[in-house]
């Protein structure tokens, strides 16, 4: 397997490695044992993935104080021009 099998540094590497994974199985050129061992290698970077963005999840909740909430169509609207610095006041 080229990829290390060690965990991966951060979220987007293991991401990174999932898409080119996913790329070279679609490919069809691997042996079985090849796309076997790949696969394997996935199911270890999506429960990475996932057991990460769980922890984000659970510390920006903590962060809010548990009071996540949708906004409004218009707040979010709003929220997101102000995020890309399109609103003026």
């Amino acid at each position: 397997m080229p990829k290390s099998a060690s965990a991966p540094k951060t979220f987007e590497v293991a991401v990174a490695e999932l898409e080119a994974i996913v790329q070279e199985m679609e490919a069809g050129k691997l042996s079985l044992e090849d796309a076997l061992a790949r696969y394997q290698r996935g199911v270890t970077l999506l429960r990475f993935c996932q057991t990460t963005l769980s922890d984000a999840e659970q510390r920006v909740s903590v962060l809010e104080g548990d009071m996540l909430r949708e906004l409004p169509p218009g707040e979010a609207d709003l929220a997101a021009s102000q995020a890309t610095g399109e609103a003026d006041s």
